[in-house]
């Protein structure tokens, strides 16, 4: 599907800029010459000791599953199934979209937070739904302890946005969203059929041509005390798969079977991880995964997600082909997605709270 053209967009409320006003963002606070320790408020106090494993994650040969045979293609639909129900998670390779095209669009968004913090406040806005915003932390309106993040978030379908600034990112940033919506469309087509649904169920259930897609590119400076802070919290995604990208810095991981897993991903390969409205659909056999950043004390990583989920005015439930009134009736009541999304988003970012507000 061709990418619409893009709507530039700026934003000039006075009231935008209040985050930048009050704290300023991280790169500028970790490229200080007096820092040496964190401030308080950036001290999360959560163990960071926790213990944490290397395990061999789910492989997904996406190849496999668009142009392989039957009996390939059958058993790939089957391995995704169990990496969505045993992990919420899996890499993805041969998945076609040209490794310069990553890197233009990491490069791309190192030139955005590379830009001035002048030039940044153009783009922030305090509401949660604006087609484009960036900032710092999470929701730093309502938190009393701040992530070590900063934050470009961009809403790339069904309508096209983009900041003007930095040049190229425009370009840059329609190509990749259209391919990676195309992998996670194709995906999304495979987890139908895992679930003993019709190929194009949760394509027409979640109403995808019109189903939105965010671009969110985050970056984690160095951190003099990487030990007391944290690039984000445990928590879970909205919408149905994330496609991730980082540099060569590792930093993601992910929460299986009571432990942390350190991902350390494959060359050229995405990270996918399941999201709370995939759990919601599936009435919980696939259930969205924990995962959290984690910073260093040398290297900034910078990692960049492409969200994918329902349309907006979408209410999701779990499918009724997947219910029956004894065995397994709905766990989760129906919510539009515009509106969980502004919840989950305008909140406090903590684990699974907005998924157990539609808990039956």
């Amino acid at each position: 599907m061709a990418a619409k053209s893009p709507i530039l967009v700026k934003t000039t409320s006075s009231a935008s800029y209040l985050p930048f006003r009050n704290m300023g963002c991280v790169k500028e606070l970790a490229e200080s010459s007096t820092l040496s320790s964190i401030p308080s408020h950036y001290v999360f106090s959560t163990n960071l000791e926790d213990q944490v494993v290397t395990e061999e994650i789910p492989i997904i040969d996406f190849s496999l599953l668009t142009s392989g045979t039957p009996d390939q293609r059958f058993k790939i639909v089957q391995a995704l199934g169990k990496a969505c129900q045993d992990w919420g998670f899996f890499m993805v390779i041969n998945h076609g979209v040209p490794e310069n095209l990553r890197e233009e669009m990491l490069e791309a968004c190192q030139r955005f937070f590379d830009l001035t913090e002048e030039e940044k406040r153009e783009y922030a806005d305090k509401h949660v739904l604006d087609p484009i915003r960036c900032g710092t932390s999470f929701n730093a309106s309502v938190e009393k302890v701040f992530f070590w993040r900063d934050f470009l978030k961009v809403f790339v379908h069904p309508e096209f946005h983009s900041p003007v600034k930095p040049p190229g990112f425009s370009e840059i940033s329609s190509k990749y969203s259209k391919r990676t919506r195309e992998v996670a469309w194709e995906l999304l087509k495979g987890i139908s059929e895992s679930l003993g649904l019709e190929e194009h169920y949760i394509d027409n259930a979640m109403k995808l041509e019109k189903g939105l897609q965010v671009l969110v590119a985050n970056l984690y400076p160095p951190c003099p005390q990487p030990q007391l802070a944290m690039g984000l919290p445990p928590h879970s995604d909205h919408g149905l798969l994330t496609l991730l990208i980082e540099n060569t810095i590792g930093g993601l991981q992910i929460q299986h079977r009571g432990k942390w897993v350190q991902v350390n991903s494959l060359p050229n390969s995405f990270l996918v991880n399941t999201g709370d409205h995939l759990e919601i659909l599936s009435n919980g056999k696939y259930k969205s995964v924990l995962h959290r950043a984690i910073v260093n004390g040398k290297t900034t990583r910078i990692s960049l997600a492409m969200a994918h989920g329902p349309s907006f005015d979408t209410v999701v439930s779990p499918a009724p082909e997947l219910l029956n009134s004894e065995s397994n009736p709905p766990a989760y009541s129906g919510m539009k997605y515009r509106d969980y999304l502004e919840l989950q988003q305008g909140n406090v970012l903590d684990r699974k709270t907005c998924l157990d507000r539609v808990r039956v």
